[in-house]
């Protein structure tokens, strides 16, 4: 593997949650104002998602007082704390771009009310725990101690 292959490894998530195109999310994202830092929740629809490995983003629309904001999101930021799905949409295309020119509630998509809410996630590398090493004993068992295993065939 390359520096920068390698580099880039370590900057990935080990696990990110399963998105999808018209679901309705909860996004929560670390803000750091001043000297403090606070969770901010920004809620709406997936509309795209685009790029893969350290680079993958997604986009969330919602409508906040009769204006369309959109915000796109690195995936595997440190700044997303965590993605919450609140429903699942049904969406036929990759990119809902059509919902921009779409106003109240024609700018949402159907839910699919057959699917279950479930916060799965994509395990993306291992985490790796390392299992602290024994140390051999090297005390010898006497031979009277160690039990007799009897072997018995049987004939048909």
């Amino acid at each position: 593997m390359d520096i920068i292959k390698s580099i880039e490894h370590e900057q990935l998530k080990n696990k990110i949650p399963e998105l999808k195109i018209g679901d309705t999310v909860k996004v929560h994202q670390r803000i750091k104002e001043g000297n403090r830092e606070r969770i901010q929740v920004f809620e709406g629809i997936i509309i795209k998602k685009q790029g893969g490995g350290v680079n993958a983003t997604f986009t969330v629309r919602k409508i906040a007082y009769g204006v369309g904001v959109e915000k796109t999101f690195l995936v595997h930021s440190p700044m997303v704390e965590k993605v919450e799905v609140v429903r699942v949409g049904k969406a036929r295309r990759a990119k809902l771009y059509y919902l921009r020119d779409r106003i109240g509630k024609a700018a949402k998509t159907k839910e699919d009310t057959g699917a279950r809410i479930e916060n799965r996630e994509i395990i993306i590398k291992e985490e790796k725990v390392e299992e602290p090493v024994a140390e051999e004993v090297t005390a010898e068992v006497a031979p009277e101690e160690v039990p007799a295993v009897d072997t018995v065939k049987e004939e048909n």
